[in-house]
């Protein structure tokens, strides 16, 4: 019996993680009906994060009442995994969907994302996966930290929590009365990007203008954000600065790491331990991935190259279906990858090739196995 592994990343606008593994199994089962198929969608640590863990491991969903971007009360939620491990995306408590047009990065809080973080410790979690992405904030994490117990005071020595536009009045930080359970728990941070909390490649600069920052603000923030981290390095003996990844959630990245000493890991590598993809590897023949496009970003870590990589220790070839192949990506070849695929059939602008994606994915897959079958896996 032939064993497939489909781990694909979505198809940004077109399709779903989980709807690419589905088209990818259908396809596979016209050839191979007796096929073992495991199906693994990719969660790239924003909205949808969650159901992603959930579809790929099992587990349960819960729902719990927090505060959103504006301490407004919204319905939050996590998952627990079979092994116990809880999952947050922070986008289901400060992500761009629940502001909707009113956006103002220099105003939100990552508060009710430390609410539930609180509660999953205190129902006696001991290792957390928390996604960063989709954020609509740029409070450096404070409004989590805060949640949790830390405490941010200003000139007089009165505690307040600081959002964005408020971050230059913290002149001091207390973090001895944040949640003890905090302190044994296992915190990985899934984070995609490498930015650094502050300057032209940090939080403020690159992600705040799509969360409704004007230059004059981007300026401002960026400054805020270098105080927080002074305060944090003279408070805290952290250094997040110029940490990689920092930057990540409107430097809720760095924030993690300072306040509740998390592990910034790339997505796909989080993916892959929680799955247990190396063990899975062991009797496939054959991985397919994918994603959107296929780049020299896909090259620094993303979900093409995490699972090639992986995969090539064992020797298992992996074959990439993607949307879109740029320039200079035959790096990816050497990282493990036997074949790189386009979906798209025909010359036509994105606007019109989304409207047929999951019928071009669904024939370039038979297109594959036809091929294949017609070699090795009919043997």
């Amino acid at each position: 019996m032939k064993k497939f592994l489909l781990i694909p990343d979505s198809f940004k606008g077109t399709m779903s993680s989980s709807r690419v593994c589905e088209i990818m199994e259908q396809a596979i089962r016209f050839h191979l009906p007796q096929a073992q198929v495991v199906s693994i969608p990719v969660a790239d640590g924003g909205e949808g994060t969650v159901d992603s863990f959930l579809a790929a491991v099992g587990g349960e969903k819960h729902e719990l009442q927090v505060t959103g971007p504006y301490g407004e009360p919204i319905t939050g939620f996590y998952g627990i995994l079979p092994d116990g491990t809880a999952v947050v995306e922070m986008a289901a408590a400060a992500g761009l969907p629940l502001v909707g047009e009113n956006k103002h990065a220099e105003k939100t809080s990552t508060f009710g994302v430390g609410q539930i973080l609180d509660h999953v410790v205190n129902t006696g979690c001991r290792k957390i996966i928390l996604g960063l992405g989709g954020s609509a904030t740029n409070d450096g994490g404070v409004g989590a930290a805060a949640a949790l117990g830390v405490q941010f005071k200003d000139q007089e020595g009165k505690s307040f929590l600081p959002v964005g536009e408020t971050l230059c009045k913290v002149s001091s930080i207390d973090a001895s009365q944040i949640n003890p359970r905090m302190k044994s728990v296992a915190l990985t941070v899934m984070c995609d990007i490498d930015n650094p909390l502050c300057g032209p490649q940090g939080a403020a600069y690159v992600f705040a203008p799509q969360k409704g920052a004007d230059p004059e603000m981007v300026e401002r923030l960026d400054q805020n954000l270098a105080h927080l981290a002074a305060v944090i390095r003279r408070d805290l003996n952290v250094e997040i600065e110029h940490l990689p990844g920092a930057g990540a959630a409107g430097g809720m990245g760095g924030g993690m790491v300072a306040f509740l000493n998390g592990h910034l890991q790339m997505g796909i590598e989080t993916v892959l331990d929680t799955v247990q993809f190396d063990t899975l590897l062991q009797d496939a023949q054959l991985v397919f991935t994918g994603e959107g496009k296929l780049d020299t970003q896909s090259l620094r870590g993303k979900v093409v190259s995490g699972v090639a990589r992986r995969a090539k220790r064992q020797q298992v070839p992996v074959i990439a279906v993607v949307g879109d192949i740029g320039d200079q990506i035959e790096p990816v070849y050497e990282q493990g990858v036997s074949a790189v695929v386009s979906i798209n059939r025909v010359a036509v602008p994105f606007s019109q090739a989304k409207l047929r994606s999951e019928s071009d994915l669904e024939l370039t897959m038979d297109s594959i196995l036809r091929l294949l079958m017609g070699n090795w896996l009919s043997s």
